[in-house]
């Protein structure tokens, strides 16, 4: 039983430890796969930018930086949400349906946006 609780607690060390180095990693294949899709579709300029960040992210990406970048992010998508939810306030101050609806749809999308990052594993 004993061996067994350590070698849970081993192999879950070992997990979550090549799980933090892969950050850098996932984030190279991702460029990687959209410089394929690039390449398909003959975009020269597309792929000279995806080679560019990927250059950048395999001379500087740190799963520290990802993370404090990812957590930026989140913090700038929830001002975002904050200043949606005020335009959305003075439309309906305003009474104006067209911009109510416009106003609750943008505010919607940000709210998705918010949710999709915070479903990151950064």
């Amino acid at each position: 039983m004993k061996y067994r609780i350590t070698l849970a607690i081993a192999l879950f060390s070992i997990s979550t430890a090549s799980f933090a180095s892969t950050l850098c990693q996932q984030k190279e294949q991702e460029i990687q796969r959209e410089i394929g899709y690039a390449e398909k579709h003959n975009n020269q300029h597309r792929i000279d930018g995806l080679k560019k960040a990927l250059s950048e992210v395999k001379s500087n990406c740190t799963d520290s930086k990802l993370r404090a970048e990812h957590k930026e992010k989140i913090a700038e998508q929830k001002d975002e949400i904050e200043e949606r939810r005020q335009d959305l306030k003075e439309a309906k101050e305003k009474g104006d349906a067209d911009k109510i609806a416009k106003r609750e749809e943008k505010l919607k999308e940000a709210q998705e946006e918010l949710k999709a990052l915070e479903a990151r594993d950064y």
